[in-house]
């Protein structure tokens, strides 16, 4: 890729992240999504959630002020899961408690996030990256910043854990 932009590049790294959120629910009962190791941790079902809700919320939401996916297929209602909230900053009693639907759902999520999501990171101009946006509870940074920082650096610290909680489990990891 010779020519390649940094919307291409970064559109690359989100893109495999989300291929993982569909690799990370495989497989896994719904105890397993929601297992919390007796409320000590996050359960893998809030990790996956927490990344393509917060790629979603990014990108539509808060760069373009657009309807996220997880609006437009009107899955807090169908989840039974915030409306808003994605995850930052939330009560951890709360976190902890959240039930998540099975794994064909969560994929479903994330696929359609995937779909969404990545030909517009791609199509964006180095402009368009480098222009300040408020992200909390970071402050005002660039577009490329709070890609690369909230959504790829941040987002690959959850798929780690996702990882790590599936060989917990005794199932195949994320094969890194």
């Amino acid at each position: 890729m010779a020519d390649a932009t940094i919307g291409s590049q970064l559109s690359v790294l989100i893109d495999r992240m989300l291929k993982q959120c569909e690799v990370g629910a495989a497989g896994l009962s719904v105890e397993q999504l929601c297992d919390s190791a007796g409320g000590k941790t996050n359960s893998i079902g809030f990790d996956l959630w927490h990344v393509a809700r917060t790629v979603d919320n990014i990108i539509h939401f808060v760069f373009e002020r657009e309807k996220p996916v997880w609006l437009v297929m009107n899955l807090p209602e169908e989840w039974n899961l915030p409306k808003n909230d994605q995850g930052t900053g939330m009560d951890i009693s709360t976190a902890h408690a959240l039930k998540f639907p099975e794994a064909a759902e969560m994929t479903r999520y994330s696929e359609a996030v995937r779909a969404a999501v990545v030909p517009k990171i791609e199509g964006m101009s180095d402009e368009y990256l480098t222009e300040i946006v408020k992200i909390v509870p970071f402050g005002e940074i660039s577009r490329m910043q709070a890609i690369m920082q909230v959504l790829v650096s941040h987002g690959n610290g959850h798929m780690g854990r996702v990882d790590h909680a599936r060989n917990l489990l005794g199932v195949e990891g994320l094969g890194f």
